[in-house]
């Protein structure tokens, strides 16, 4: 049914139970997965150059991050006989890297977790899943933690 599952990541809990639960959909359908975690690479952007210095730390550190993440998912899918591909995607809005990695691998469906945020910290933080949700060309599977 699907050929091509993309599951972003975050290093969290919430996201390694999306693996889970694409690998057990990948198994079943005999689909490829890839895993991506969306870094903003600017994310001092409209700060001001008072903040400038502290771009290649913050990029440095956060790649490592998404790459240690990534190292932890495939571990996962190949123990669970899966096909899969891991990749570092970029994006200012973390859901537009998202969709616009989906796009570009063909994925066909996504699956990604929610962290369930409610009230006032979902108002300050924003929920990338709903953001998602309405962005995306695709079906997405949420996963709630």
């Amino acid at each position: 049914m699907f050929k091509h599952i993309l599951v972003p990541v975050d290093g969290s809990a919430t996201s390694m139970q999306a693996v889970s639960k694409a690998a057990g959909m990948a198994k079943a359908f005999g689909s490829e997965v890839t895993a991506v975690y969306v870094l903003d690479p600017y994310p001092f952007t409209g700060v001001g150059a008072d903040f400038a210095y502290g771009q290649a730390q913050y990029l440095s550190a956060a790649t490592n991050e998404a790459n240690k993440a990534l190292e932890d998912v495939k571990k996962l899918l190949d123990e669970a006989g899966v096909t899969s591909t891991t990749l570092v995607g970029e994006g200012h809005a973390i859901h537009e890297g998202i969709v616009r990695v989906g796009e570009n691998v063909g994925a066909d469906l996504i699956v990604m977790g929610s962290h369930g945020r409610r009230g006032l910290e979902k108002l300050v933080l924003g929920s990338v899943a709903q953001r998602v949700l309405q962005a995306a060309h695709v079906p997405v599977l949420v996963v709630r933690a």
